[in-house]
Parts: C-alpha cells; structure tokens; sequence
C-alpha cells in the first residue's frame, strides 16, 4: 500500500399540545334582580357547554399551531404472524389457494385460531379476522395472520397487544385442545407469534399476490407499474418455491424505491409469512448497478412484499429469481494451507443465507504466525449491540466481531488461526472478503514499518501524524520532528493541524492552548482580536469568521450576509439550501436542485475507488487524441467548472472548444455504457487568470447540448459568496489523477478524503505563495491506494443540509502527498459572482 499520490498544477499530467381556554369577561356588580341572576346563570351554562366543546375539539380531536382541525385519532389494526405446525398430510394442491384442499384446511385452521382468540376474555374483544396465507412441507406449516381491530375510544389498550399475549392465548388454547380434542380433529404441535406491520397483511386471493416456482432457468417479475411508476397504497407480495434440496436466489437488477423505508419498502423473508423473526432484509431507496440487492434463503421457500403508502413514486423494482442447490449455500470454510490467500462469507458479495455456520482452519508452516486482513466488513442487523454481537459475527481468537468495520486486521499467536462465522435465521448482509497470509515474527515486514495489528505499511508513513495502520500503532512511540506538534499523549502531528478547531491528536491538547481571554474573539486561523470586532461589518478577521454568523437584521448587510434576491441580507453561516427559508421571497432554497447522489452507496474497508455514481458531478475532460487529461464538474445543464490552466498553455489549441470532448456519468476510462459525451461550444477562462501564481484559476465550459440528468449525472450546488467551509472540515477530491508521484494516470474514478486548512497555516506551509482566491486541503487518507484527483476536478463537502457543496477546485501543488505540502484550490465563495455573471447560475 502507499499513501494517496497525485501530479496536478499541469493540466495535462495526469408536540406537546397546548390548550387555550377563554376568558369570560370581568363581572359586573350585580344587581339583586331574579331575572338577571337567572341570565347569568344561564350563561354560564352557555359557556360552560362551550368550554367543554372547545376542550373536546381540541383535545381529542386535535388541532394544529393556527388552532384549526388538522388531525383525527383512527381506529388501530394489530397484526400478528407466524406459522401452525398442523398434522395435515401434505398434498401438492395446498400450494395453490384456488383448490377444494388449500381452501378446506385454511377454513378449519381458521376456525381454531378464531376459537382460541374467542376462548380469551380480553382479546374477544377485539378479534377482526385470521387467515392462512400458505402451506410448507416437509411437517406441514400452515402460514397465518390475524388481525384486532381497537375502537378509537380503547386505544389506551394498544399497548395490551403484545407477542407474549397472543402467543399465551394460542399456546395455552391447543395445549387444551389436545387433551379435549375440541374444534375438530386438526392437530397443531407448535404455533408461533410475531407483531407485524398491518400493511402486510394480505389475502392470497387478492390482487397484486403471486405464487412463483424457481427452477434453473433464470425467471422475472416487477413491481407494479414498473418501469414507469409504482402506485400509491401497493400491497403486493411473491410467495417463492423451489424443489426440495434447492435454495432460492433473487436479485435486483433495478431497484429504485422512494428513500424512506417508513413509506415504501421491499421486505424479504425466510419463510412464507412476513415474520421479523426470519427477515433476511428490507430496503427503500436506490441501488447502482454496481452494488445490486441479491439475497438467498436458507431452504426452498422465501416470501417478497412491497408496501407503498407515500405520494412519492419510484420507477419500482426488476427481480430475477432461480434455484442455487442447498449444499451450494451451506458449503463453507475448511482448512486453508497455502502461504496466503482469501476467503469470504457465504455466496459473497451476495448476502449471505440465514442459519448457516462456517469454520475456516488457517495452517501455515511451524515457525510462521497467520496475518489476516478484511478488505470488506459488513455484518449489519437491527438493534445489535456491536460490543456483545450476540447474533451474526465473525470470531477470531475469542472475540467477536459485527457491523460494519472500516478496517479490521489481526495476527495470530500461533502458526495455526480459526476463523468461525454465524449467521442467526433473521437479517442478513454482505459479509466479508478477507485476505491472509503467513509471515515471520522475527521479520513481519521486510523493508518495511510492522503495524500491532501484523499489517505492514511503508517506513515513511512512520509517525507522519496520519493513523496508517487503522489502530494507531504507527504513530506511537514517536520522536516529533521541527514541523510537527508533540500532543500530550504522546502523538506527533503536522504543525497546520494546531488550533484548526479539529481535536486531532485525540486528547484535545492541539486545540486546548488555543483559547482567548474572555473579552476576544478567536478567528478561524486561531488570531484572538477583542470582542467588539463581532458583527461591526468589518472583516477583522483574515477569514471572515467575526462577521460569518451575526443575527442581525435583515436590512444589516454586509460581505459576509447572504443576499435574498429580493434585497434583504440573512446573517447566518450558509442559509442557502439548508431547508429552512431564511428570505422572505425564498430564493435562499430556490435553487437547490442540486448536490445529491441518487444511488445508495456501501463503503467497501480500504479501498478508495470511487462506485458507479457516488460523484455524479464529476467530468472528464479529454483533449485531442490524448485522452483525460483534466477534471471538470457540473453545475447545470449546460455548464461546467474546470481550472484555466487546463485551457491556457503554451499550445493555442488548448483553448479551442473544438479540441475537447467531455464525457460524464463516467465511473472507469474504459467503460462508456451510462455515459454521456459531449462537445464544447465555448471555453470561458477568467480575464484574471495568472499563469506564474495560478491566482483566478477556473474556467467555465458551455457545452454544446445540455445534459440529460440521471442517477449518475447531476450537479453539485456552488456556495454563495457568504459560505463557511470552517478549518478541518473533511471535504472529498476525485478524479482520475496519477497514482502516485511521477506515475501515470489511473483508468478507474478516485476519491480521498482531505481537510481544509487554515489560511494562516496555508499560507505558511505555501511559502506565501497563496491569494484569496485560494484554499489549502490537506490528506486525510494516507495509507489508502487513491490519487488525490487532478487539474479542474472539484473539491466536494457534504453539508449537514444533506447537500453537497464544491469549495474548490483542483489547481496546483508542490509534488504529490509530500509533508507539509498540501493541495491548493481555487476558492469558489471568492469567484461565485463571476459564475453568475458569465453564465446566470
């Protein structure tokens, strides 16, 4: 592994409710007159009726801020599911509702599950209906739901509705009815309970439920509507079977569901009842072709449903299903006797299958020690403790391991290493991959810095302040050189980080002296001035921070106020698209279609290449015959941001649009399926733009034909002049830059993760060398194969507005990754007003 290397600066190197009652007015002196007593008293009355009208209204029917109706209580639904284990001699007709057999014994299993809930004084009360949605074999289950309907005026007892309840009054009721053989002849032996979703709920006979059988040839169905949209109020499941001794496997190549899973779901069961319990996933949102949702059972039944409710409508899903043999998904572990090698979880990267159990034995020769390192980690499941891991895991040498990890690496004691895995009956995921190897302890790392987790990385990455080794052990011990900082617990750190209002040596002792006295103000490079220079409307400070997040009023403007179109001024730290409306005409959230990624992306351990569409901004730019040569983003349909120094050089041909193709959606080089290309009608470079410092390097592209938005194209949202991107925020760069330093350029989209860094400190470690209109980024990703971007690419940061935001762009640099040498970007908060008056953006 080596740390992040790029070569830019050339263009062509690579509710609590409240209740208000009405005051009667004051009373008046009485009068000792019957009938005016009489009138009072009838008045009171009157107002007493109207307060209790008012309280009802309020209260129990609800109302909202402006005191107008706005919410009725509804009756509530309780569902309960599970499966009957019935002494029914198994005939092939059960598996189809429409025949005399399925019919027959649903009706008389129905009738015991009626009796028992009727047998019990409480829930008699509320019983609605049961109905037996399938039948399995081998010991025939007859799968079930039954549902209890609460009045609005009982639901204080909603909470009375629990598992342990209805499974007491089912248990209890056939354990009687086997001595008094009652309710008929049918014999259940085991009967289980889960709460599920009313929405699940669904009659095999109605519409939108289909029976499915897997066989080897690869079958399809979608969702409803698709590709176009899914309804509104869709109930729908798939009941899939498979011949004994097969498991089934589906797979989604298109899945696109509205992106809050309260509202719209797939939810996919080891079983044939939607029971939790044996739930092996649910999901909402977007999936890329690249990182696809493909599940296995763990025997030859899995049940599918598709619950809708939201306005929001999606193009829905594509699933393709077939059968896998059984001994094909429980086959796993063994021993592993080579030098090295790699092992993965069941089926991986599929998700691995419900209930299965894997041990790997790794051997290697006497006197070596085994290295393991997982380059994938992700063994997720709702409501797990990762400190106990009490239900799937990995374990190595006692200890346990789930969720998902960034790094994970472990060395044994001995030459011999168990790995074992579990997986429970309920929710799964995508596993591990993980790579060993066998080392000697007298020589874990030849040429090279041992880790204590047994990884070895390279001896200059030794105490350069980044955490290379994923457990700190590199940065240990450490003798602090002239340029960096001695933390307190003993660390070194780079100088820049010191007051950065980032704790990066862990224990706060970077930032801890960096405190002013109780009357100043701390700018953003760490420079205390006195407290009255807040909101004066004067810069004080070199970065803008004393006048950043001023609550003035809206008429109080100043260079550090967002200005609403309509004239006023907002003095809040970056009111644009952060889902409040700050202005009064709203063009603060006007515009901010824009800086989102439509696909759901997984972090893969390790690796830094970037997945298919996880940047849809970027672009990228090929000249001539030469092929990339520089970054871009978009920013509109018909714009572009780049740097000048890609367009102006010592060739004219530099700068003739003709010259250069871009192409974006692009994920690899080699690879144009999704990808749109496009040519240049013009090339605007800044009028300022120098070519000694790089001050004013950006450029704007208009292309020929506007782009067609799509899951892997989109644009990033550009700051306004008043945007704060605060010391050590961790913003990302991609792009298609070299490797390393003096290498060639990589065929694949890279990302590395930097952070910003005070002007002070940048212009320090730059030598001076940087303007306003520029902004220093260091690494935060050493260790990491990536390159850091190149030349024109953007410098994206993610906003707690869940937008993404460019703040800069790729410019120039001193080598690639060298200490102290940070990238240097073109600082768009600087050059927002040129954007706008070029292009209207």
């Amino acid at each position: 592994m080596h740390s992040a290397r790029y070569e830019y600066g050339r263009g062509h190197s690579g509710p609590q409710e409240r209740i208000d009652f009405l005051s009667s007015k004051e009373k008046k002196p009485q009068k000792r007159n019957t009938g005016v007593i009489i009138g009072v008293l009838v008045a009171l009355l009157i107002l007493a009726a109207v307060a209790a009208f008012l309280i009802w209204l309020f209260v129990f029917k609800g109302t909202d801020s402006e005191g107008t109706i706005s919410k009725h209580l509804i009756p509530s639904q309780e569902v309960f599911s599970g499966y009957m284990q019935a002494d029914i001699p198994y005939d092939q007709k059960l598996e189809d509702p429409s025949t005399k057999e399925f019919e027959d014994s649903a009706r008389n299993l129905q009738a015991i599950l009626e009796e028992a809930f009727k047998k019990d004084p409480f829930l008699s009360k509320y019983y609605t209906t049961s109905v037996v949605t399938a039948f399995s074999n081998p010991g025939v289950k007859a799968y079930y739901w039954s549902q209890f309907d609460i009045p609005v005026s009982d639901l204080e007892m909603v909470p009375e509705f629990s598992e342990e309840r209805v499974s007491q009054a089912l248990n209890g009721f056939i354990r009687q009815r086997t001595v008094t053989n009652i309710s008929g002849n049918i014999k259940i032996s085991k009967i289980t309970v889960a709460h599920i979703d009313s929405r699940m709920a669904k009659d095999p006979k109605a519409g939108c439920f289909d029976f499915l059988q897997a066989e080897e040839k690869v079958k399809k169905f979608t969702s409803p509507g698709y590709p176009r949209a899914y309804p509104t109020k869709s109930r729908c499941q798939w009941q899939i079977r498979a011949p004994a001794d097969f498991a089934i496997s589906v797979s989604f190549p298109f899945f696109n569901i509205e992106d809050d899973c309260s509202d719209d779901f797939v939810s996919i069961y080891d079983s044939l009842s939607p029971d939790y319990s044996q739930a092996i996933t649910e999901k909402c949102g977007q999936r890329p072709p690249s990182n696809p949702l493909e599940v296995v059972s763990s025997s030859n039944i899995m049940l599918i449903t598709f619950v809708t409710d939201a306005d929001v409508q999606k193009s829905g899903f594509e699933a393709e299903y077939k059968v896998v043999p059984l001994s094909s998904v429980n086959t796993c572990g063994g021993v592993l006797s080579q030098n090295e090698g790699v092992f993965t979880s069941p089926l991986h990267p599929s998700f691995y299958p419900p209930s299965v159990d894997c041990k790997w034995t790794i051997q290697v020769p006497d006197g070596k020690k085994v290295r393991v390192k997982f380059t994938m980690f992700r063994v997720k499941e709702p409501g797990v403790d990762v400190r106990l891991c009490h239900k799937d895991y990995v374990e190595i040498m006692g200890t346990k391991y789930c969720g998902e990890m960034s790094s994970l690496a472990l060395t044994s004691d001995s030459n011999v290493l168990e790995v074992n895995f579990h997986s429970d009956k309920s929710y799964t995921d995508k596993g591990f991959s993980a790579e060993y190897s066998a080392y000697d302890p007298q020589d874990p790392c030849p040429n090279q810095f041992a880790c204590a987790s047994g990884i070895c990385i390279n001896k200059e990455l030794r105490c350069d302040g980044w955490n290379d080794c994923g457990d700190m052990s590199d940065e240990k011990m450490c003798q602090c050189g002239v340029d960096q900082f001695a933390c307190d617990n003993g660390l070194c750190k780079p100088k820049m980080w010191v007051c950065d209002r980032s704790n990066d040596c862990g224990d706060g002792s970077d930032e801890k002296r960096c405190s002013c006295e109780g009357n100043e103000w701390r700018c953003g490079n760490g420079v205390c001035l006195p407290q009255d220079v807040v909101c004066d409307d004067k810069q004080d400070c070199i970065d803008g921070s004393d006048e950043a997040s001023c609550e003035g009023s809206k008429s109080t403007c100043s260079e550090f106020s967002f200005k609403c179109e309509n004239g006023e001024c907002v003095n809040k730290v970056n009111a644009e698209c952060d889902r409040v409306s700050d202005c009064a005409d709203n063009s603060d959230e006007a515009y901010c279609n824009c800086g989102t990624r439509p696909y759901k992306l997984n972090r893969i351990v390790g690796g830094q290449n970037a997945e298919l569409g996880e940047w849809p901004w970027q672009v990228s730019l090929h000249f001539l015959t030469q092929g990339h040569v520089c970054g871009a983003s978009i920013i509109s349909e018909k714009w572009l941001l780049s740097a000048s120094h890609c367009f102006v050089t010592n060739n004219p041909k530099n700068h003739d649009a003709a010259n250069w193709l871009t192409y974006s959606g692009m994920q690899a080089q080699f690879k144009q399926d999704g990808v749109e290309r496009r040519t240049l009608k013009r090339i605007i470079t800044h009028p300022d733009y120098n070519q000694m410092t790089y001050d004013y390097d950006i450029a704007l592209l208009e292309l020929n034909e506007p782009l067609k938005f799509s899951n892997t194209i989109q644009p990033i949202c550009l700051p306004s002049s008043s945007h704060v991107f605060p010391s050590g925020m961790s913003c990302w760069v991609t792009g298609w830059g070299a490797l390393r330093e003096g290498g060639q350029a990589t065929q694949l989209l890279q990302k590395a993760s930097v952070k910003i860094i005070n002007d002070t400190v940048c212009n320090v470690v730059t030598e001076g060398q940087v303007t306003s209109r520029m902004l220093c980024s260091g690494f935060l990703a050493g260790g990491v194969d990536a390159c850091q971007g190149d030349s024109g690419g953007p410098l994206a940061c993610f906003e707690e507005s869940g937008k993404w935001f460019q703040s800069g762009i790729v410019s120039w640099g001193e080598g690639c990754a060298r200490r102290n040498k940070p990238g240097v970007y073109t600082r768009l908060t600087k050059l927002r007003g040129w954007i706008k008056k070029e292009t209207g953006i």
